[in-house]
């Protein structure tokens, strides 16, 4: 009952949008012929309705109904139309405001009587503002829709990490960072085999993944458990888990498998892949006569719509000795919130979970997501009282299936 009710209620919602968007649609449109003025009418009407029915779709049928590439392009449809609408918005209600302070002009003001009466058009809508609007929403939606193609665009960024405290024999270590695979995502295996090759292409010395292999259940691994097998290197292959590994976006049991039971088969699939998955805890690296510190938790995050699942003081005990610690975990507000507080001795942190959004801008001297409004630390390098921070812009993508602006990244750190 709850559900239809919500359902009805954004139903309306979204009607309260059309009629708004329409009317300004109705405004650039009334010069055009009476044929015109239909053919734009209709399609309009058309599309809202499609996407209502859409939405119905998604919400009373089963993830396997239609296939996963299908229901994946068919939401990031009806988001990109919905955005469009609310781009649109933005600028008619920027016009609305100045009609508003218009009128209350001409209401009360003598001067204002006068050119009131002068001007009978001056509360019109403004065709120019209007057009603005569509041209802004047609552009996000475009973008949206030019995404698509990038979803797989992977991109090496290589950079050094610098610290004194790093010991002679790791200067020059090579290590690969890989976060957010997102396996339910996928369409496209060969695809992500290329993704893979770059990997092994850069011979790293140790391959580090930040959590979220799946998005919500283990049997995403399905047709890529070889693919992920091949990511190997000299010092291992090391991996956490992600928020939305543990299922917690699922309406369970599926298919007769509790929750637990997914957690259970998921960290199987990292000892099948030759992953070592590190729960709340430590190991020690060797290379030549030195040793450092590689810690993993699990998800923690400083937002309340994340769980906090990692034990740091638990994975860092026994560690204070070593000069050089690297910490996985896979939300970058974890470092603020509580490795710079209270573990001032960690060297360097490796996060993911923001996709940089997978919708922004990046190019030398400027950055932009809007991502960056709910994660002051949402992609790149960071560097904070000695400490440092990477937060990669994942391998895969969840949701949107596409890239703009912010690609797929694989992340080559060499210590030095």
């Amino acid at each position: 009952m709850r559900s239809t009710l919500g359902f009805t209620f954004f139903c309306l919602i979204l009607f309260l949008l059309d009629l708004y968007v329409f009317k300004a649609v109705k405004h650039v449109i009334s010069a055009n012929s009476v044929r015109s003025r239909f053919w734009i009418t209709f399609t309009y009407w058309s599309v809202s309705v499609v996407m209502l029915i859409s939405l119905f779709f998604f919400l009373n049928t089963t993830p396997d109904l239609g296939g996963r590439k299908l229901r994946s392009y068919l939401f990031a449809m009806i988001a990109g139309i919905l955005l469009a609408k609310l781009t649109a918005s933005v600028f008619l209600l920027i016009d609305d405001g100045r009609r508003f302070i218009q009128w209350i002009y001409v209401r009360f003001s003598k001067v204002g009587i006068i050119a009131g009466a002068s001007s009978p058009d001056i509360l019109s809508r403004s065709t120019f503002i209007s057009w603005i609007g569509f041209a802004a929403g047609s552009s996000l939606f475009g973008s949206l829709v030019y995404g698509f193609g990038n979803k797989y665009s992977y991109r090496v960024r290589n950079l050094k990490i610098k610290d004194e405290k790093l010991p002679e024999s790791f200067r020059g270590l090579k290590i690969i960072q890989i976060s957010d695979i997102h396996a339910g995502s996928f369409t496209d295996q060969a695809a992500v085999e290329s993704g893979v090759q770059k990997i092994m292409d850069q011979q790293p010395d140790l391959i580090l993944f930040t959590g979220d292999l799946v998005n919500d259940m283990a049997t995403e691994m399905a047709g890529y458990m070889e693919v992920f097998g091949k990511l190997k290197a000299p010092m291992g292959v090391y991996s956490i888990l992600g928020n939305h590994d543990y299922g917690d976006y699922v309406k369970w049991p599926v298919k007769g498998v509790s929750k637990e039971q997914n957690l259970l088969d998921l960290q199987k699939i990292h000892a099948d892949l030759g992953w070592r998955l590190l729960m709340n805890e430590h190991v020690v690296l060797e290379h030549g006569d030195d040793k450092i510190a590689l810690i993993g938790v699990e998800n923690w995050s400083a937002k309340s719509a994340f769980p906090k699942r990692g034990v740091l003081s638990r994975a860092y005990e026994g560690c204070e000795s070593y000069p050089f610690k690297i910490l996985m975990t896979h939300d970058p507000s974890h470092w603020e919130a509580e490795v710079q507080t209270n573990y001032s001795d960690i060297n360097l942190s490796l996060s993911g979970h923001t996709h940089g959004m997978q919708f922004g801008v990046e190019m030398p001297g400027f950055r932009w997501s809007p991502v960056q409004y709910v994660y002051k630390q949402w992609a790149g390098l960071y560097e904070s009282k000695g400490q440092k921070l990477y937060v990669n812009r994942g391998f895969g993508f969840i949701g949107y299936p596409g890239r703009v602006g912010i690609m797929p990244e694989i992340t080559v750190l060499e210590l030095t």
